[in-house]
């Protein structure tokens, strides 16, 4: 079999060709308003929900679906946005992201009826996937020592535009009427779909294969299923039948979507990249970094707008809490440069772990410091300088963890984990809101303890994340030299595609391909898939360093040239590693046709062989980890040891009749 040949997208070529690319300045601004727009959507009508229920003439319930149908639409598009941007180019997933959110917006402006606005607030939600897909673009076009700086302010328009959705909300109610807020939003989308054609160049960096359909299916399934039972079950009831259902519903298909995705060649979401132990690190903070940002938000404007006779609240309108809630949202967008510088010179790991403690320790402090609006607002500051820290690292490090052509998929898994902990927050919150109440004026309204037990958890929340950011310090994956760009600017990258093969040309499975500079400089690196298929992105046609390895087999190394433009030769693994060692019986001669049986040590049955006419037996060598080698000799004698494998190949004998032991012979019961 000859590796697939792969070219520049067609579409994209043609206009590069035609004019200059942009600044990076223009671009970083175009995605940011693209960012801003979107997160704008998806807080300007939250503060009108008291009001949709009188102006809708439903229940407060089915009202509250606004929000439901954007949270779900969002988790549901993120990942498959993400990897059909991969696929099929970011600046075309880019439009289509942002024409769903103009048309749900247009639906709104001109509906009345519930259904109507559900339908159009889901299309609204579908625009938060590109978030990732613009952080992918940056990663493409932009100038490698921009990177940090653009990645930080895509990151901050996520708080940027709920700053200004809270006050634009509140004049909205002041002066318009409530349609006002898909009008507005419609109107700027329009815009910014013109700008993204105009101004934004298509990548050439593309993933090969065909879009995994029945994995997006099944992963949109299992979070809708999630997200209903965290959005819905405080008004459900956390133990009631639907949101139990919702749960172990979302559970079982996710189960039976794991291992469709281990067998697709192109999985909607690569979990071996994903089960890195680097990407998993990234992805549990932005999970618990999420929680604790949202909880600022939460807890803030409820102490702005409660009572004063709830002796916490400060009683104020929707207008002034959300003026009040600006300077929060000024703090992301002005924090943003210094996340990148510090990114830059102290790495994105540092970063981390200063923002999370800077947010754990605000967190303290504002459990005995949150009675007047000085240290309120303060304390929202704060919180939202130490949340800028590390929403604008977190990018970078998923970057510097996978390869380039898979950019876009890792953070829209990146930002769907990070919407989950925004919704668990929202979910938790609201529990303890409703378990902990105070009675005022014949109102039931959340306690100052309860708000309080939110801002304990999420300061657990941040310190959590600093934790998981000590071991990512150790990680070679986050060192300056896996900013796998390979020249200054990327945006001449080229995507090369092979084949890792058996001497009798059977793929082999799950081989990782590492290309490096002549000099030893990483540049980037793939997995192969089912087919043997790996992608990998280099930035010109030249000589590179090509390292190939697979569990079982002997590594590879050779020098390949690298070029888009013509067929790349197979990648040939000759040699397969084996086990094998040989069968005594108790006076030490060789046990023939013995039955020899590995298994796992968690029971799975791995290779069965019998022994040759010296007593020996060979099996093809397997992963790394503890095994159990069985025998049966012809007379119905026993044997067992555990073995642990960790090496290329080695043998391990066995003599029947005797005590159970391990590598190492000590005997075990």
């Amino acid at each position: 079999m000859v590796a697939r040949p792969s070219t520049v997208s067609p579409e994209a070529e043609p206009a590069r060709v035609s004019r200059p690319p942009s600044s990076p300045a223009i671009v970083v601004t175009m995605l940011a308003c693209c960012g801003i727009v979107v997160s704008l959507q998806q807080t300007l009508l939250l503060p009108l929900l008291p009001e949709l229920p009188r102006l809708l003439d439903t229940s407060a319930d089915s009202a509250s679906w606004l929000v439901t149908a954007t949270l779900l639409a969002g988790a549901v598009a993120t990942p498959t946005i993400s990897r059909l941007a991969d696929m099929y180019g970011k600046r075309r997933m880019m439009v289509v992201a942002l024409g769903a959110a103009v048309a749900g917006s247009l639906l709104g402006a001109l509906s009345q009826a519930l259904p109507l606005l559900i339908g159009a607030r889901a299309l609204q939600g579908v625009g938060v996937a590109l978030i990732p897909v613009a952080i992918a673009i940056m990663r493409d076009e932009l100038p490698r020592d921009r990177v940090p700086l653009g990645v930080a302010l895509m990151s901050a328009t996520l708080a940027i535009g709920a700053g200004i959705g809270l006050p634009l909300s509140g004049v909205i109610v002041e002066h318009m009427d409530w349609h006002a807020s898909f009008w507005i939003t419609g109107a700027v989308g329009l815009i910014l779909i013109v700008g993204t054609v105009l101004v934004l160049p298509e990548s050439p960096v593309r993933t090969s294969g065909a879009f995994d359909l029945r994995g997006a299916i099944l992963l949109s399934i299992a979070l809708t299923a999630v997200m209903l039972a965290l959005s819905k079950g405080s008004q459900w009831g956390w133990t009631a039948p639907a949101t139990l259902g919702c749960v172990a519903g979302g559970v079982v298909v996710l189960a039976a979507w794991i291992p469709l995705e281990l067998r697709t060649p192109r999985p909607l979401v690569d979990l071996r990249v994903a089960a890195r132990r680097s990407v998993v690190l990234v992805n549990l903070a932005s999970l618990f970094l999420g929680f604790s940002m949202f909880a600022n938000m939460l807890v803030t404007t409820q102490l702005l707008q409660m009572p004063k006779e709830t002796g916490y609240g400060l009683g104020l309108d929707i207008l002034h809490a959300g003026l009040w809630m600006v300077p929060n949202a000024a703090a992301f967008g002005l924090m943003a440069p210094v996340s990148a510088w510090l990114t830059r010179r102290v790495g994105p790991q540092t970063t981390v772990i200063a923002g999370a403690v800077i947010m754990g320790a605000t967190y303290l402090g504002r459990v005995s410091y949150s009675d007047d609006l000085a240290q309120i607002v303060i304390g929202s500051v704060l919180v939202g300088i130490g949340t800028a820290m590390g929403y604008g690292a977190l990018p970078t490090l998923i970057m510097r963890a996978v390869p380039v052509t898979e950019t876009a998929s890792a953070n829209g898994l990146n930002v769907l984990l990070r919407s989950l902990g925004t919704s668990t927050a929202s979910a938790a919150t609201a529990a303890i809101a409703t378990a902990s109440t105070v009675a005022v004026a014949g109102r039931s309204l959340p306690s100052l303890d309860g708000l309080m037990l939110v801002f304990w958890l999420a300061a657990g929340a941040a310190m959590v994340t600093a934790l998981l950011g000590v071991p990512m310090l150790r990680m070679r994956e986050y060192a300056e030299a896996a900013d796998r760009s390979g020249a200054e600017n990327t945006t001449r990258a080229q995507i090369v595609q092979g084949q890792v093969l058996s001497l009798k040309g059977q793929p082999i499975r799950h081989a990782v391909v590492t290309v490096l500079t002549p000099d030893g400089r990483a540049v980037d690196w793939g997995q192969a898939d089912a087919e043997g298929r790996f992608t990998a992105a280099v930035p010109e046609p030249a000589d590179y360093l090509v390292v190939t390895a697979a569990d079982g087999w002997r590594p590879r190394s050779r020098m390949m040239t690298l070029d888009s433009a013509g067929p790349v030769p197979p990648i040939v693994l000759r040699e397969r590693l084996t086990l094998g060692g040989s069968i005594l019986d108790a006076n030490g001669q060789p046990v023939v046709d013995a039955l020899v049986v590995l298994t796992r040590a968690t029971g799975e049955l791995v290779a069965t062989v019998r022994t040759d006419h010296e007593g020996r037996y060979e099996v093809p060598r397997p992963a790394n980890g503890r095994y159990v080698l069985t025998v049966a000799g012809p007379d119905e004698a026993l044997g067992a040891r555990t073995l642990s494998i960790w090496e290329e190949a080695r043998d391990f004998d066995l003599i029947l009749g005797t005590p159970l032991s391990d590598v190492s012979g000590v005997p075990q019961d």
